[in-house]
């Protein structure tokens, strides 16, 4: 493995920086999904929008106020600042929300465009270096010129592989926020009809990304 590091030159040292960002970013990311699947307490959701309901609003927040679910925290922020605007303090507490769960996604994003570039120009310039060869003293000698670009194209298998790698966790964590926001959304449109202040539902997930 080491050796096949060497052979595909200088460009492999960015490529394993960014294998390795990717890898963190990924762990990272899961393991934040993992932790905020097991804070979520839908009964107490449920809880909190019947008591709303019932006019028992004093009771809703005493019930909410120290839970770790991020869908509790919205409707928390909702109801304490409903005087002012129940809507714009929707909105705000799931920007802040769902900002917690885009983070990682524009570094796996990059590292998906960048990585199989980053290989193409390590296979290029090896390959610049191999057919430089043709015009020195090894052109009677053509496996050193073919071994040449078989080592110019390791750069590009190794960034391909970080892409391809990366795009499944990607997908996953774009689908976990889309998830978290489709949640929030849902939880703060009844939050709204069961206190009887109309707003504007679908703007409650607009998070900024």
């Amino acid at each position: 493995m080491i050796k096949i590091f060497q052979d595909g030159g200088p460009i492999m040292w960015p490529l394993l920086f960014c294998s390795i960002l990717t890898l963190a970013t990924v762990l990272e990311r899961l393991y934040f999904n993992i932790v905020e699947r097991g804070r979520r307490q839908p009964e107490l959701v449920e809880e909190i929008l019947r008591r709303v309901e019932q006019g028992d609003v004093r009771g809703a927040v005493k019930a909410g106020l120290r839970s770790e679910d991020y869908i509790v925290r919205v409707l928390m922020a909702a109801i304490v600042h409903r005087g002012q605007s129940l809507t714009n303090a929707a909105i705000h507490a799931s920007n802040i929300e769902l900002k917690r769960f885009s983070r990682g996604l524009v570094i796996l994003d990059t590292m998906i465009t960048l990585s199989p570039l980053l290989g193409l120009l390590g296979t290029i310039t090896g390959m610049i270096h191999a057919f430089g060869l043709l015009g020195g003293q090894e052109l009677d000698a053509p496996q050193a010129i073919t071994g040449g670009i078989a080592q110019a194209l390791i750069a590009t298998a190794f960034g391909l592989s970080i892409a391809i790698t990366a795009v499944i966790p990607f997908n996953y964590l774009n689908a976990r926020l889309e998830e978290a926001r489709n949640n929030i959304q849902s939880a703060a449109t009844q939050l709204e009809l069961q206190m009887g202040q109309p707003g504007a539902p679908a703007a409650h997930a607009e998070a900024v990304v």
